[in-house]
């Protein structure tokens, strides 16, 4: 049987490079010295992603994600970039890190999964007809699915593009992705590794592999399906704990108590947890809870809540408006001829990613009611095309308008730290302010969550 690749030496290419790609690319080439076992790494990595507009920035030295330096690009020491599928044919372990998102109905969107495997086949097929090459390849897969799924829908894919089989002409495992976007406080190294491997032999490889250059270390899960169900928990854990919060500050605002002091004075308790309400988005707390629940419903039970969790982080958007909009209504604004201006339009703060942001929301259920719209977003800039249609859109606030309302909608440090006057100036008399985050003075007596 053929060798394992050798764990200091080995060639890695990662297929996706995107906000887990990148970064972990990036950290395999940095790390020189094997935090394991001190031995001296030389690897040659490659990324690989099929956006070519996405390629050619990286090898200019910008990474759109803001998650990576400029010199960690153009100064690696082995790393290249490119959307050219001959290029890795030759390469040892591949790291799948495409992304999983949902359909319109919620549903898993498995195409971009589907594709990678393709891929892969494909170029284990080529790379397996290369007498030259004796060591078994590894495929890992870090992409967030279901439990299952690696194993029931991708290794089949490549088994039969590859025209070979798992364990015998090639090896497969399964690390989820922790990354955690605009969180400079916790870089990938910063995290704890899971790890698994179709059998013993496999799972020993890759959590010697991921341990080299993880400074946190690893956690060696017994499979690739408990690997796979500890990820989708994670996000669904924290889904269903801001769920809880939200409805709290639902509740309050009936009774006229504010949520933030109410949460100020539990969290004088050593064990209770320290969430927030506000809107979720984002790829995987408000995708994650979708994957475990279909794979669920698919063994025969229709999980209650965690879908009654999504729902109620669902209908946060429109209870916002709905509530601003009572306000409003009461005290004589005409909602036709109002402009709202909206903080914020990523899905969390300091970081550009707009994926599945709640501020999307947000703006339909404002446009609903025939209310103009002015949208700040420092981190985005105007000529993105997933920018929404039919907003006023400025990567700086204007101080030449004002509004009828103000929605402090994502707390990205610019906006954490603009002063009372400034903002009293941007407001008509009687405007409303509505603060999501926290993050407004309270002086401004805000609608708070």
């Amino acid at each position: 049987m053929s060798l394992l690749p050798n764990l200091n030496t080995c060639k890695v290419a990662i297929i996706g490079l995107g906000y887990v790609g990148l970064p972990i690319a990036v950290e395999i080439d940095k790390t020189l010295i094997c935090y394991k076992t001190g031995k001296k790494l030389s690897r040659k990595i490659i990324g690989f992603d099929i956006n070519k507009e996405r390629i050619d920035e990286l090898n200019m030295g910008f990474d759109r994600t803001n998650e990576v330096s400029r010199d960690d690009l153009l100064k690696g020491n082995n790393i290249s970039f490119s959307n050219i599928e001959s290029q890795i044919t030759t390469y040892d372990v591949y790291i799948i890190t495409v992304p999983t998102p949902i359909d319109e109905f919620n549903n898993p969107n498995l195409k971009p999964i589907k594709i990678a495997s393709k891929l892969i086949g494909k170029t284990l097929k080529i790379r397996k007809e290369n007498s030259l090459i004796k060591n078994l390849p590894i495929v890992i897969f870090e992409s967030t699915v279901y439990p299952g799924l690696t194993q029931e829908i991708c290794i089949p894919i490549i088994e039969s593009e590859m025209l070979g089989k798992v364990n015998k002409d090639f090896l497969c495992g399964y690390s989820p992705e922790r990354i955690n976007p605009g969180d400079k406080g916790k870089a990938i190294g910063d995290i704890v590794k899971i790890t698994s491997g179709m059998d013993e032999k496999t799972s020993i490889w890759i959590d010697s592999f991921y341990a080299s250059f993880i400074k946190a270390g690893t956690h060696q899960a017994k499979s690739i399906k408990i690997a796979e169900t500890a990820k989708v928990i994670e996000n669904t854990q924290r889904d269903l704990n801001i769920a809880l919060i939200n409805e709290l500050a639902i509740i309050c605002r009936k009774l006229n108590i504010d949520t933030l002091d109410v949460l100020e004075a539990a969290n004088t308790k050593w064990n209770f947890l320290d969430f927030k309400p506000g809107l979720v988005g984002g790829h995987c707390i408000g995708v994650d809870p979708y994957y475990l629940t279909h794979r669920s419903t698919l063994a025969g039970y229709t999980p209650g809540v965690v879908l009654a969790g999504r729902r109620i982080n669902n209908y946060m958007a429109d209870w916002i408006i709905e509530e601003l909009i009572s306000v409003m209504t009461s005290d004589g604004f005409t909602l036709s001829e109002s402009k709202f201006l909206i903080l914020g339009l990523t899905f969390k703060e300091n970081c550009p990613d707009m994926r599945n942001s709640g501020v999307l929301k947000l703006i339909k259920k404002i446009q609903s009611y025939g209310i103009s719209i002015v949208v700040v977003d420092p981190l985005i800039k105007k000529t993105d095309k997933n920018l929404p249609k039919e907003i006023d859109f400025y990567d700086q606030i204007p101080d030449d308008q004002k509004f009828d309302a103000i929605i402090a909608a994502v707390a990205h440090d610019q906006f954490k730290i603009l002063n009372l006057e400034f903002l009293k100036k941007l407001i008509v008399s009687k405007g409303k302010f509505v603060d999501i985050k926290g993050m407004l003075p309270r002086e401004l007596n805000p609608i708070r969550l």
